[in-house]
């Protein structure tokens, strides 16, 4: 994965089911992972499933956690994930484009600030 200036990343999937459990140990393992992979930055991403919307007269129900809209701010929250999202604004402009703006806790944030 890119990331700003000529800096790279690695994206590790976690299973969802042990999501919790890596985000008790995170930002130790992002420490020594960085100390590996000299040069690049560490994200921690829970693997989740998108289920598309129900057919019409069909009975089951999709869990919100399944959403489309779920699941990307979801993975946006592992992204930033020693922090907490505060807010988010999206701006749209006139050509149908949308600018997404997060704001974060002051939480680590010399750290965010090196990784993001």
């Amino acid at each position: 994965m890119d990331v700003a200036g000529n800096r790279k990343a690695v994206v590790i999937h976690v299973p969802y089911r042990l999501r919790k459990a890596f985000r008790k140990i995170h930002v130790r393992l992002v420490r020594e992972l960085e100390k590996k992979f000299s040069g690049k930055d560490i994200v921690l991403i829970a693997t989740r499933r998108i289920l598309r919307p129900p057919k019409k007269g069909s009975a089951v129900v999709r869990p919100r956690s399944r959403t489309l809209t779920a699941v990307h701010d979801a993975i946006l929250e592992d992204v930033v994930c020693p922090a907490e999202i505060v807010g988010k604004r999206i701006r749209y402009r006139l050509d149908g484009s949308k600018i997404i703006k997060v704001y974060y806790s002051r939480f680590l944030d010399n750290l965010l600030f090196l990784c993001i």
